[in-house]
């Protein structure tokens, strides 16, 4: 499969984890009707879609290095459709907790098996430039998914919403079937899970590396949690928040463009990171300060922006030191990250205040960012 194929590929299905997640986001208040829940039960939805994703990343991330690349990745997109045709189906908010649960498991399969794919093909410089690539997919990836779903909701409600993520996952699996190579080395690390996990858990780069996809995700995510019911407190519509996803993107691509333009200017993985971080900060300080108001939405623009910048540089160099286990390590990196995020999205949907939430997670990546860069 020629080089430009196999990205275009990649591409979608590295932005379907997310997209996932954001169609979701417009139709919270459409299911939070439907089911009769309040704000904070219906924003579980995200939370309970990260810790789900958790698992699924540890299992299909073990599984590709045993079973290969491609037939994993085809088991887990097959379960994502039977999850969403169940969520199509069911009568309870519980139920429907469930189906995003199994949907979550599956969609996991387009983030950690796709990673191992690339860290397959491609390695030094030109992964990092891939990620580059990557990067300009993830930080748009939402903002497309925030327009689509208020969209599919305006005019058929959750339903239309679960619909439409139902054609996506066919749609990748038939493409997946014909075009995915398996990339699989010939030789792959018999190494444990628990063995890989211990390692992992006394890295302290692991750690730092997790907390800052951790920080810069749910600072974003948070956004398409609590957005929603920010929009109808000010009066303002569903469709109105999936607009703002137009200028999201907007910033996100501004974000990835700076992130290669620097890179090939001089500036290291470590100093963009840093510069990342004190972006979203600021922009969190900004979003308390209009939170009151729908200006809010211009400082997300620098945290979407920050997302940009940071995430190519965090995953490019987070497994520089696993590269006999990378389906087991991008398990463990995936499992711990994930399930950081689904709890701070949690508490995010509880505490219902987006600047805040956004101001903590800005100083939080500052922190962590700060140091490795002073020393080096």
């Amino acid at each position: 499969m020629k080089v430009q194929n196999l990205l275009v590929l990649t591409v979608a299905l590295l932005m379907f984890p997310q997209l996932a997640q954001t169609l979701y986001s417009p139709a919270l208040g459409d299911i939070g009707e439907a089911f009769a829940v309040g704000p904070e039960r219906a924003g579980q939805t995200l939370s309970v879609y990260f810790l789900a994703f958790a698992f699924g990343v540890v299992v299909w991330g073990r599984l590709c290095d045993r079973w290969g690349r491609r037939s994993v990745m085809l088991a887990g997109l097959a379960l994502y459709v039977a999850a969403s045709v169940l969520a199509l189906s069911v009568t309870t908010f519980n139920a429907l907790l469930l189906a995003q649960a199994l949907a979550a498991f599956g969609a996991a399969v387009g983030s950690v098996v796709t990673q191992t794919v690339l860290r397959d093909r491609f390695h030094g410089a030109q992964l990092a430039q891939v990620f580059s690539i990557m990067g300009i997919a993830l930080a748009a990836s939402p903002a497309l998914g925030l327009f689509s779903g208020a969209t599919l909701v305006q005019y058929f409600g959750y339903r239309g919403m679960l619909a439409g993520l139902l054609l996506a996952a066919l749609t990748l699996w038939g493409w997946c079937l014909w075009a995915l190579p398996e990339t699989r080395p010939a030789s792959v690390s018999t190494a444990s899970l628990p063995e890989t996990l211990g390692l992992m858990l006394r890295d302290a780069g692991i750690w730092r590396s997790v907390g800052l996809v951790a920080a810069f995700n749910i600072a974003l995510f948070g956004y398409y949690s609590v957005g929603p019911f920010i929009f109808a407190r000010l009066g303002l519509s569903a469709a109105q928040f999936g607009y703002s996803g137009v200028l999201l993107a907007l910033g996100s691509g501004l974000g990835a463009w700076l992130n290669k333009r620097l890179l090939k200017r001089g500036m290291n993985g470590e100093q963009l990171v840093l510069t990342a971080a004190g972006l979203a900060a600021l922009g969190g300080l900004l979003v308390v300060l209009l939170q009151d108001s729908w200006l809010f939405v211009w400082p997300m623009l620098l945290v979407v922006l920050a997302f940009g910048m940071a995430i190519p540089n965090v995953l490019g160099a987070a497994l520089v030191r696993y590269p006999d286990r990378l389906g087991t390590a991008a398990a463990v990196f995936g499992l711990l990250y994930y399930l950081m995020i689904g709890a701070g999205l949690g508490l995010v949907a509880w505490a219902q205040n987006l600047g805040w939430s956004l101001l903590i997670c800005g100083v939080a990546a500052l922190c962590l960012a700060a140091p490795r860069v002073f020393r080096s």
